[in-house]
C-alpha cells in the first residue's frame, strides 16, 4: 500500500473535484512583554545566543516560576478581541515531550482550562477574478497561554535544516518568552476557497493583534507563526480524513501555498489507495512544497497534568471589563471608516483588502502621504515587486514611513515618479534613507533654467521638423522635443519647466 512518502501530486483544481479539504489553523503569537512568561529575563530579539537565560527558564533544580501579570493582561485583551469568553478560573499544565530546544523536557502551557475560549472572527476573502468578496466566520476554539521554546541552529548543509547538517547548536534566549496560541475549530468552506480563507484568517489575526499593541506580529522574526492542519474527505462523506500539520509557516502567501500543496499531496496518496500519515510537515519556501517532520502525537501522548508550581489565574469580571474598554475599533468598523475618510470606491477598497495593503496604506497616510498616492505606490509599484519576488508586501524591505518620505520628495519637486522607482531600488537594497539614496545616486530633478534651456536648444536643433510644427500651432508635436530633453537628462529634468521653456523659445 502507498504511504505519504510515496506521493504523486494531483493538481489542486482536479483534487477538489473529488475531495473536500478540512482545515484547522493554529497561530502562535509572541507577546512583547519586557520579560519572559515565568521569570525576569529580558525578551529583546537578536541578542547574543544564551545571554538572556536564568535558572528558571533553564529549568535548574529548585528554580520556581512566577506568572507574568502583563502577559495575562495581554491574553485577556486578545481573547476579547477574538470575541471569546474569558475564564473565571484557569490554570497551567505541563505538556511533556522531549525536544533539544526545550530545557525543561516539558512545556508550561494550558490544556483543558484555557484563559479564553468559544470565540469567532469574520474574515473577508476577495476574489479578484470574480470581482467580488465574501465573508467567512471562523470559530475560535481557544486562545491559551504558554511559553515559547528555544531555537535550534543547524550548522552545515545547504538548507539550514537538520537533514544534512554537520551539527546543531541551541539558543535558549527564546525559551520562556510568553506565547498565546490561537486554535480554530474545524474550518469547512467551499473547496476552491480554502487556501484563500486560510490566508485571510492569518492576515486578519495579524492585523487584529497588531492593533492591540501586545505583539509586533512580525512573521519574518517568528513573533507570529502559523500551523496549518489539513485533511481531505471524499465529497459527500461525513468522516474526516487523517490530518497533517505543516508547522511554523511564516508568510501569508506561504499559508495559502501550504494549503494548496497539502491538498494535492493528500489527494495523490488517497488516489493511489494509500493512507495519509499523521505527522508534522515543514514548508519549503523555495519550492512551495512540504517535507516530512515527525509523527504527530495526540493529546494523550503528552501526559498533561496540572503545573504544581503555579497558582491558578482568576481574573475578576471588573478587570475583564476594564480591559474590554481598552480594545481598539473593530476591524469591520475601521475599514468602513477608512474607506469614507480616504474617499475610496468599493472597488478601491476591495483591491486594497485583496492585496493585504490596508494597514500599509494607513501607516503611509499617517506618515504624511495622501490616500491616493499611498494607494498608488502600494497597489502599483510595491505589488509588482511583491509578485516578482513571490513575497508579501510587508516583506519587501521598505516601510510605510519610507514610502511617505519618497512621496514627499516628489511633492517637493526634488524627484519625479520615474526617479522615485530608482529611489525605491536603493532603499530596498539597503543604501540608506530616501534622501541619502537621492544624494548618492544623483537622482535630484534638474530645474535650473540654464541647464534646461541648453538642453531645449539642442532638442530643437536635433528635430527641426517637430520644432516647426510647434511654431505652426501643432502643440502635440512638443512631446517629441520634451522626450528628447528628458532622455538627454536621464529623466531628471523638470518636465513642466521643460515644456514652459520650449514653448517660450518656439512661440
Amino acid at each position: 500500500m502507498s504511504t505519504s512518502t510515496e506521493t504523486s501530486l494531483v493538481p489542486f483544481d482536479e483534487a477538489i473535484t473529488r475531495y473536500d479539504p478540512v482545515m484547522g489553523l493554529e497561530i502562535h503569537i509572541e507577546l512583547n512583554t519586557a520579560t519572559k512568561m515565568f521569570c525576569g529575563c529580558p525578551t529583546e530579539f537578536g541578542a547574543e545566543p544564551n545571554t538572556q537565560v536564568c535558572p528558571v527558564c533553564m529549568a535548574l533544580p529548585g528554580a520556581l516560576p512566577v506568572v507574568n501579570a502583563k502577559a495575562v493582561e495581554s491574553a485577556i485583551r486578545m481573547g476579547l478581541a477574538l470575541n471569546c469568553e474569558i475564564a473565571t478560573w484557569c490554570r497551567f499544565a505541563r505538556k511533556n515531550y522531549f525536544y533539544p530546544d526545550m530545557p525543561k523536557n516539558f512545556q508550561t502551557s494550558q490544556y483543558d482550562e484555557p484563559i479564553a475560549f468559544d470565540g469567532f472572527v469574520d474574515v473577508t476573502v476577495v476574489d479578484e477574478k470574480a470581482g467580488d468578496s465574501e465573508v467567512f466566520r471562523i470559530e475560535i476554539e481557544r486562545a491559551h497561554m504558554e511559553e515559547d521554546t528555544g531555537k535550534a541552529l543547524h550548522v552545515g548543509g545547504s538548507t539550514g535544516r537538520i537533514h544534512g547538517a554537520d551539527h546543531s547548536l541551541v539558543d535558549y534566549n527564546r525559551a520562556g518568552i510568553p506565547l498565546i496560541e490561537i486554535v480554530t475549530r474545524t474550518i469547512e468552506v467551499p473547496a476552491a476557497k480554502a487556501p484563500a480563507v486560510a490566508r485571510a484568517f492569518v492576515s486578519h489575526v495579524r492585523d487584529l493583534i497588531g492593533g492591540l499593541g501586545v505583539s509586533d506580529v512580525r512573521m519574518d522574526q517568528g513573533s507570529l507563526r502559523a500551523d496549518v492542519n489539513l485533511s481531505l474527505k471524499p465529497q459527500g462523506a461525513d468522516t474526516l480524513g487523517t490530518r497533517s500539520e505543516t508547522k511554523n509557516v511564516n508568510s501569508f502567501r506561504s499559508v495559502e501555498r501550504a494549503v494548496r500543496h497539502e491538498v494535492s499531496r493528500h489527494a495523490g496518496i488517497l488516489d493511489a489507495g494509500g493512507s495519509v500519515l499523521q505527522e508534522t510537515r515543514h514548508f519549503q519556501e523555495t519550492t512551495g512544497t512540504t517535507l516530512a517532520g515527525r509523527e504527530k502525537s495526540d493529546a494523550d501522548d503528552y501526559r498533561y497534568f496540572p503545573e504544581p508550581d503555579l497558582a491558578p489565574v482568576s481574573p475578576s469580571r471588573e478587570w475583564v471589563e476594564e480591559l474590554r474598554a481598552t480594545l481598539p475599533e473593530p476591524p469591520a468598523e475601521r475599514r468602513a471608516r477608512l474607506q469614507q475618510e480616504w474617499k475610496f470606491s468599493d472597488l478601491d477598497m476591495r483591491d486594497t483588502l485583496g492585496a493585504g495593503a490596508l494597514d500599509l496604506i494607513a501607516a503611509t497616510i499617517d506618515a504624511g502621504a495622501s490616500p491616493q498616492t499611498a494607494r498608488k505606490w502600494w497597489l502599483g509599484e510595491m505589488a509588482r515587486r511583491a509578485n516578482e519576488q513571490g513575497a508579501d508586501l510587508d516583506a519587501l524591505g521598505i516601510t510605510p514611513d519610507q514610502v511617505a518620505q519618497i512621496q514627499a520628495l516628489i511633492d517637493a519637486g526634488r524627484i519625479n515618479d520615474k526617479l522615485a522607482r530608482q529611489v525605491f531600488d536603493g532603499v530596498i537594497a539597503g543604501e540608506g534613507t530616501p534622501d541619502e539614496v537621492v544624494a548618492a545616486r544623483g537622482l535630484e530633478v534638474v530645474s535650473d533654467d540654464g541647464a534646461l534651456g541648453e538642453a531645449v536648444d539642442r532638442a530643437i536643433v536635433g528635430d527641426p521638423d517637430a520644432a516647426q510644427k510647434v511654431r505652426d500651432g501643432k502643440v502635440a508635436a512638443a512631446g517629441a522635443l520634451i522626450g528628447a530633453v528628458m532622455k538627454e537628462m536621464r529623466g531628471q529634468a523638470d518636465a513642466a519647466r521643460v515644456r514652459e521653456l520650449l514653448m517660450q523659445k518656439l512661440s
